[in-house]
C-alpha cells in the first residue's frame, strides 16, 4: 500500500458564548462561529504486516502528546469497534505536528477526524455514527466534518455558514498548557444560548462589527490563569487595522483578525519582535 497523505486543518472560535450544563448530557451548553484556517497537521496512513498499529508523532508540538492515549490511537480502537477497520490489519501513521497543543486550535480533534473520514470514505457518515465518536472523543470532533466556516446554534446543532469571507490570522502561542476541563471548571458566569445568530451580515463590514461585540465566555479565566495571554491580547489590538483579537477555545493561543496580508505580515512582524520566545504565524482562512 502506498503512502496516504492526509491534511488535518486547524479551527478558530471567531466568538463562544458559554452556557450552563445541560441536564442530559452533563456539557455545556455552547454557541459559536468557527472557521479552519491554513495552519495544518499532516498524517501519513500506510498499511503494515505487524501485530499492532504504529503512532508516531514529529514536528515542532510533538511533545506533551500521550504515547498511549492519544486521539488517533482512540480513533482506531474505535473503528475497530464499529467494524470500519478489520481486527488483523493493521497501519503506520505518522502525525506532524504543525499545530500547537493544548492551544484551543482544535489538533487533536482534527487529527481524528481525518482519520476517522480517510477510513470512511465511499461510505455516507450518519449523524448516530458522529455522536458515537464524538461521545469517546470530545464533543469538537462534530465540527471537523461540516464544512470549512460552521455556526454552531447550541451543543448539539452545527450548520454551514455560507458567507465566502476571506481573512487572515496572526497566531501566537505563549507554549502554556491550557487544560479545557480546568479552564471550563472555573468558569463562573455563563451566558443564555439562543439560537438566533447576529453573523449572517449581506456586508464583509457589518460581519465584522457584529464580531467586535462578541466575547470569547471562556477569556477572562485563561487570562487570570496566565496573565501573558493578556499581555498578548493587549498588544495585538494596538496594532494597526487589527479588526478583533482574542482568545480561540480554551486558549492559550490567541488571534488577531486582519482583513488583507499586508496588514496581517506587518503585524507579525511587530508581534515578533514585541513577544520574541513565542511561537507566531500568519494563517488565513481555507
Amino acid at each position: 500500500m502506498n503512502n496516504v497523505v492526509l491534511k488535518s486543518y486547524a479551527k478558530i472560535n471567531l466568538f463562544l458564548k458559554v452556557g450552563k450544563k445541560l441536564r442530559k448530557t452533563k456539557l455545556h451548553n455552547i454557541q459559536s462561529l468557527i472557521f479552519l484556517i491554513s495552519l495544518k497537521d499532516e498524517i501519513i496512513i500506510k498499511k503494515i504486516y505487524g501485530s499492532k498499529d504504529v503512532v508516531k508523532f514529529t514536528g515542532k508540538f510533538k511533545k506533551n502528546i500521550k504515547k498511549k492515549n492519544n486521539s488517533i490511537k482512540k480513533s482506531l480502537l474505535l473503528l475497530r469497534r464499529k467494524k470500519f477497520i478489520e481486527k488483523k490489519t493493521n497501519y503506520q501513521i505518522v502525525v506532524k505536528k504543525n499545530i500547537p497543543v493544548f492551544s484551543g486550535l482544535g489538533g487533536g480533534s482534527s487529527n481524528a477526524a481525518s482519520i476517522i473520514q480517510y477510513f470512511l470514505k465511499g461510505r455516507k457518515i450518519s449523524k448516530k455514527d458522529i455522536d458515537y465518536f464524538s461521545k469517546h472523543l470530545g464533543s469538537d470532533l462534530k465540527l471537523f466534518f461540516k464544512s470549512k466556516k460552521v455556526f454552531q446554534k447550541n451543543l448539539s446543532t452545527i450548520v454551514d455558514f455560507k458567507k465566502k469571507y476571506t481573512f487572515y490570522f496572526l497566531l501566537i502561542y505563549p507554549f502554556l498548557k491550557s487544560s479545557t476541563k480546568e479552564i471550563y471548571s472555573k468558569l463562573r458566569k455563563f451566558e443564555l444560548i439562543k439560537n438566533k445568530s447576529n453573523y449572517k451580515q449581506n456586508s464583509r463590514s457589518k460581519f465584522i462589527n457584529a464580531l467586535q461585540l462578541s466575547n470569547n465566555s471562556l477569556e477572562k479565566v485563561v487570562i487570570s490563569k496566565f496573565p501573558a495571554v493578556g499581555k498578548i491580547l493587549k498588544e495585538m489590538r494596538l496594532v494597526k487595522n487589527c479588526q478583533l483579537s482574542r482568545v480561540t477555545g480554551s486558549g492559550s493561543a490567541c488571534f488577531a483578525l486582519f482583513l488583507n496580508k499586508k496588514d496581517g505580515a506587518l503585524a507579525l512582524r511587530q508581534i515578533k519582535k514585541k513577544f520574541p520566545k513565542f511561537w507566531c504565524v500568519l494563517c488565513k482562512t481555507i
